[in-house]
């Protein structure tokens, strides 16, 4: 190995040392690389394995592969949706001795998928509609951190199921910068016209290659994120005004604010000189609202939309089970062991990679409800556990690492991580559940 390799890594993992970085990204052995579906890349992108876990390799300069790193190290520490980083490898050469770029690795985010591999036929259009809104909320997210993004894309971003919708993940930090007084409206607008424009060619790639269902508008789509940022945005920072006597309009403000998964560390309250108005202005908003009362209660790391279905079931069980006025953390302890862990349990070992857990437990109650409408009646757990596993789970795609062949622009997932993938159509949770019952 070259002695002028250099390994930057908050921890560096042995196995670091065992990758062919002396070899060109594009000619590493197929020993080294995981064939997984990706976004198109201005860069060369592999994935490889990493001391029995996958990582992403991506070829780049020396200095944007340190500053993206950086800029990663410090979303993670602003709790910023994105992939993890694991190391910068720089002064890389050949056996020749010819300079090599440098490359920059980070963690492959579990269950999480670009866009191009939630279809293998056509992209209806409530997929795409439900895509544009998940990263509309994490444009929201990473502006109100003052993180201004440059190229927003659907292809910059990892997407992961969340209980009927999907939750965006930043891929690609390049061309990030991190203001610490946060973003000007012109900054946002750039941003958000950037994704306008990415997101409309995007979805016309996909027309041009027949894979856009008939009828879909790829402007309306992209012109979707900017209607869903500007909504949820207004909510999280509007300025408003109401008379002393409507006080509750704050309590109301705050519940609105948690219904959209936030939640405001501080308020700003100025009263007018004579008594009759008041103004609120929330001063810090922080994602996660239900995701931290969840994991408060139980322990469970789930998606926001994930958080908020099981607390509903948390909140139905107490009810159930005449709990109301139990304390509130030994029955989510009782909900934990009574019901989420044995659903979770009855998935065979073989099909747990099909999707997370708190993910499962979500699409079991959606099994059930429709199962009980269409009989007129209560159907017992286990019986909807049965149908579920046998009739919807066990002919999904493997989630925690799908597997497709070799391009740069992968779209068709081709292998899963126990055998050939379902040729299913679209997005499987686009399947009407009535249909499956």
């Amino acid at each position: 190995m070259p002695r002028s390799l250099s390994i930057t890594a908050s921890s560096v993992d042995p196995g670091l040392l065992t990758l062919p970085w002396s070899t060109g990204l594009a000619d590493w052995p197929s020993k080294d690389i995981v064939w997984l579906p990706k976004g198109i890349s201005r860069h060369l992108v592999r994935f490889a394995n990493l001391s029995g876990r996958v990582v992403a390799v991506k070829e780049t300069t020396s200095e944007m592969a340190r500053r993206e790193y950086e800029m990663l190290g410090n979303l993670h520490r602003l709790d910023a949706p994105c992939v993890e980083r694991v190391a910068v490898i720089a002064g890389r050469t050949d056996a020749a001795g010819e300079p090599l770029p440098a490359a920059l690795v980070t963690a492959h985010l579990r269950f999480s998928l670009p866009y191009r591999a939630l279809f293998t036929h056509t992209l209806r259009p409530h997929t795409a509609t439900r895509l544009v809104d998940a990263l509309a909320a994490l444009l929201v997210r990473l502006h109100n951190v003052g993180f201004f993004w440059g190229d927003v894309s659907l292809s910059n971003t990892l997407f992961r199921r969340d209980a009927g919708a999907f939750a965006a993940y930043l891929v690609d930090a390049e061309t990030g910068e991190l203001h610490e007084t946060g973003l000007t409206r012109g900054q946002r607008e750039h941003d958000l016209e950037v994704a306008r424009t990415n997101i409309a060619g995007e979805i016309m790639d996909l027309e041009a290659g027949g894979r856009l269902e008939g009828g879909v508008d790829a402007v309306a789509i992209a012109d979707g994120i900017v209607s869903s940022y500007r909504s949820l945005w207004a909510v999280l920072t509007d300025q408003e005004t109401f008379a002393t006597s409507e006080s509750w309009r704050i309590t109301e403000r705050v519940r609105r604010l948690n219904d959209t998964g936030f939640d405001i560390d501080e308020m700003s309250i100025v009263a007018e000189p004579d008594g009759t108005r008041v103004t609120i202005t929330p001063k810090v908003v922080d994602a996660g609202h239900h995701q931290r009362r969840l994991l408060r209660l139980t322990g469970l790391d789930v998606e926001e939309n994930q958080a908020r279905r099981l607390l509903n079931d948390l909140d139905e069980f107490r009810a159930r089970s005449s709990r109301i006025g139990d304390d509130e953390e030994m029955v989510a302890h009782e909900w934990l062991t009574r019901v989420f862990e044995p659903v979770v349990k009855a998935v065979p070992f073989d099909l747990r990679a099909k999707l997370e857990p708190a993910e499962v437990f979500h699409q079991v109650l959606e099994h059930r409800w429709y199962m009980a409408q269409a009989r007129d009646s209560s159907v017992p757990l286990a019986e909807v556990l049965t149908s579920y596993i046998n009739d919807v789970l066990r002919h999904r795609r493997d989630e925690a690492t799908i597997m497709g062949p070799p391009t740069d622009t992968m779209s068709l997932p081709a292998l899963t991580a126990s055998g050939p993938a379902v040729d299913d159509e679209d997005d499987e949770e686009d399947v009407d559940w009535r249909d499956l019952v």
